[in-house]
């Protein structure tokens, strides 16, 4: 009897390599077959990895980019949010330093009558992810079913939990490829990334927050331009009505890096105060989400002021076993970095704040590493601020002291205090809007 032979493939992933190396268009039909036989195993890793050297070298246009997110998608399930009664709205940062504004926006969104699905990731290199932020609340999980998800969309309104397997599980394997082969930068593939997992998670409106500068993924404006245009692109020829902000990552958003003391930031921004900058920029992407999901006339501000919000989030906290009245893990050790002089501290770089909460222990350097809940840095002044010298700038913060001296060399000229009378030069909060 003659053993069973398996059915041939459609390509060759050899000749789609060279396709996109030779600067030609793939094709509809290569572009799915690569993206199945990759996640089938047919196609090699080694494979995948010129191929997306060449899509970083050469590009791709926006059919291309649309069918190879498409076929991200077909990879695995959708989720269905059609049953819920109020209307689904989401938002992707593509990652800074401080960036906790997840935490107190989707509570905020959900009690202004919006369902929140925000499926978050975890922090990898000086980006913190929000998942690691919840997870140093007490008892609080990051894993639910689809069914505990719905559930809690349609009982509280929001939910800030882990993808599950389920969703573009092409994506998984091209990204974790990527991360190893200096192909992360390519435009195409992060686009094509983020919008496979927000298209297939089924949320009727997106808001992305693209950041720009030294502490985002996208150091010049240009750049990060071109990203925001591409998502929007792909998001509306998808049907989710999809708008971009880019804001400013120069210098680290609020006054926090790290897990824990981020959480406690949130907490104070939901209770009415907190830093200037992380209110004004939660507040313009509530407004933002509220409109793509046509629910204009409510004013969230009026949802922060009145307790609305934080009466969402104590119930969404609980409703993952978190304790939102557990005290949160404090460092053990704290080193102080003190102002040079007197004058204005024009600059305090994104990037070096970044590294240095990494180094402490709050972000890891290979997905297994632990994080340390406690570790960070806490800021006590932002560009623009009078400071006195031999007062405190920054205080490090972790549980393993011998950490500092790696933190505090990132920090090496990533602060500058000028004479009085100087002036910060830096991007506004909000640089520009695609939609």
């Amino acid at each position: 009897m003659m053993a069973h032979m398996a059915s041939p493939e459609a390509f060759d992933a050899v000749e789609v390599i060279v396709a996109k190396r030779d600067r030609h268009e793939l094709t509809d039909p290569q572009i799915d077959w690569v993206i199945d036989a990759y996640t089938r195993g047919v196609v090699a890793d080694e494979q995948m990895s010129a191929l997306a050297m060449a899509v970083l070298l050469n590009g791709m246009n926006r059919r291309e980019i649309g069918r190879w997110t498409a076929a991200m998608i077909a990879s695995g399930e959708r989720m269905d949010f059609s049953t819920l009664s109020r209307p689904t709205a989401d938002k992707h940062s593509t990652g800074g330093v401080g960036d906790m504004i997840t935490l107190p926006l989707a509570p905020l969104v959900a009690a202004c009558g919006l369902a929140v699905p925000q499926l978050s990731g975890r922090g990898l290199g000086h980006t913190g992810g929000t998942l690691d932020k919840l997870e140093s609340i007490p008892g609080w999980r990051a894993s639910l079913s689809s069914e505990e998800m719905l559930r809690q969309l349609d009982e509280v309104g929001a939910v800030i939990c882990a993808a599950g397997a389920g969703l573009a599980p092409a994506d998984k394997k091209l990204y974790a490829l990527r991360d190893v082969t200096g192909t992360v930068e390519a435009i195409p593939l992060i686009a094509s990334s983020i919008m496979s997992k927000k298209i297939a998670e089924g949320t009727g409106a997106l808001v992305l927050d693209v950041k720009v500068g030294s502490g985002a993924f996208m150091k010049d404006v240009a750049r990060a331009r071109e990203l925001a245009s591409t998502m929007v692109a792909l998001g509306t020829d998808a049907g989710v009505r999809t708008v971009a902000l880019l804001t400013n990552m120069q210098t680290p958003l609020g006054l926090a890096a790290g897990n824990a003391i981020e959480v406690a930031q949130a907490v104070d921004v939901l209770a009415g105060g907190g830093p200037p900058d992380v209110v004004e920029l939660t507040l313009t992407l509530a407004r933002e989400m509220l409109a793509a999901a046509g629910r204009e006339g409510e004013d969230p501000a009026d949802a922060l002021a009145d307790g609305r919000a934080m009466d969402v989030w104590r119930r969404m906290i609980l409703a993952q076993g978190g304790d939102p009245d557990a005290p949160l893990p404090v460092a053990r050790h704290r080193h102080e970095v003190l102002a040079p002089a007197d004058g204005v501290l024009t600059q305090l770089d994104a990037l070096a704040v970044g590294i240095a909460a990494w180094r402490l222990g709050a972000g890891r350097a290979r997905k297994e590493d632990p994080v340390q809940a406690g570790a960070g840095v806490l800021i006590h002044a932002k560009p623009g601020a009078v400071v006195r010298g031999g007062e405190p700038l920054l205080t490090l913060l972790t549980d393993t002291p011998e950490r500092f001296p790696r933190a505090l060399d990132a920090l090496e000229g990533g602060y500058f205090v000028a004479p009085h009378g100087s002036r910060p030069d830096l991007l506004p909060l909000v640089v520009d809007r695609i939609a």
